[in-house]
């Protein structure tokens, strides 16, 4: 609407005759005065007052239409963008959000260390874990102690037994070495899964032993009847009596493999299926069994850390002592000043 004024405003200027023109409506005579406001042009602004003094042109009364459209073009310029008020928003006072950090690195502030398992297995070196480096009060030995590494026991003993999981704890740290002990043991999922099958009754227990050096372990059993030689059945189910008393006498078997040793002793007869041979032997005259095993460990208590033993379980004071017995061979040597420095 607004071009077409201009239009009609700009021919009556470049013809010179401007009465040809003359608004017959209210809405023209506001339309000429609005367009020479925007034009801002010196000419055609002083031209309009000049006609309507000169009686040329009329200017009948506004009515809404033409008085709307007045105060709102008028008040704004085509030359100038649309602003928003800086005091409605305060992001235009502030720079971008958030200052560019940077990039550092996190791998220059870490350090290596060698994972090394208890003596009592053939293979020793476990593997590398990462820790942040000490820095002022805060030491690298204390992110590293109490750390648990989950390792199978066939890359420990290296055989093929993959289905036992052994667990380690960090208890010291020894130069650029992990001191790694006894933390449980559990049976991987695929392996239980496949000894549970149909015709076979699963009789499982567990039993709260304590070692001679103070430990506290939580021992779980699992074992499965199996058919005897001449049955012509196709189930093997064992009653409910007999249920009850294999159990008693898994938690007395390992209660009596388990008491007299230490966590040492315990461990290597883990390892080598040696209670869980006794437990098939023991419960044959109540009902025979197979696929006997200690399926999971818990150590539930541990005595005070004793470094001494820790060193003895990783072989580290007999190092000792072979160095400082090939010291003691050496005679003492007298006390000597020293001299004093030139320069400084």
């Amino acid at each position: 609407m607004t071009s077409n004024f201009m239009n009609i405003f700009n021919s009556a200027i470049d013809t010179g005759n401007p009465s040809k023109y003359s608004p017959s409506s209210s809405c023209c005579a506001s339309a000429f005065y609005i367009c020479a406001r925007r034009q801002r042009h010196a000419n055609k602004q002083a031209l309009l007052p000049s006609l309507l003094l000169a009686g040329t042109l009329t200017l009948p009364p506004l009515d809404r239409t033409s008085l709307t459209a007045f105060l709102f073009i008028s008040s704004s310029s085509p030359d100038e963008p649309a602003t928003m008020a800086i005091g409605k928003n305060k992001r235009l006072t502030k720079g971008k959000k958030g200052s560019k950090k940077k990039v550092v690195d996190v791998m220059t502030k870490k350090e290596w260390y060698d994972i090394k398992a208890p003596a009592y297995f053939n293979q020793r070196q476990v593997g590398k874990t990462l820790v942040t480096r000490s820095s002022g009060t805060k030491l690298a030995a204390d992110g590293l102690r109490g750390r648990v590494f989950e390792v199978a026991l066939g890359d420990l003993n290296g055989d093929d037994n993959m289905y036992r999981k052994i667990r380690l704890v960090c208890e010291d740290v020894y130069g650029r070495d992990l001191l790694l002990n006894f933390h449980g043991m559990d049976l991987t999922t695929d392996k239980l899964r496949s000894l549970v099958k149909k015709w076979q009754t699963l009789i499982q227990t567990f039993v709260d032993i304590k070692t001679s050096d103070g430990y506290t372990l939580r021992v779980f059993c699992i074992g499965f009847t199996k058919k005897q030689k001449n049955s012509v059945r196709k189930t093997a189910y064992a009653q409910t009596s007999q249920i009850k008393a294999i159990r008693a006498k898994m938690r007395d078997v390992i209660q009596n493999e388990s008491t007299n040793c230490d966590l040492k002793q315990f461990v290597g007869r883990l390892i080598t299926d040696e209670i869980s041979r006794e437990i098939e032997k023991s419960v044959k005259s109540i009902y025979p069994l197979h696929n006997v095993f200690l399926r999971k460990v818990k150590v539930l208590k541990k005595p005070r850390a004793d470094t001494a033993k820790l060193y003895e379980l990783h072989g580290i004071i007999g190092k000792k002592s072979g160095k400082s017995g090939k010291s003691g061979s050496s005679k003492p040597t007298e006390f000597a000043e020293p001299k004093p420095l030139e320069s400084v």
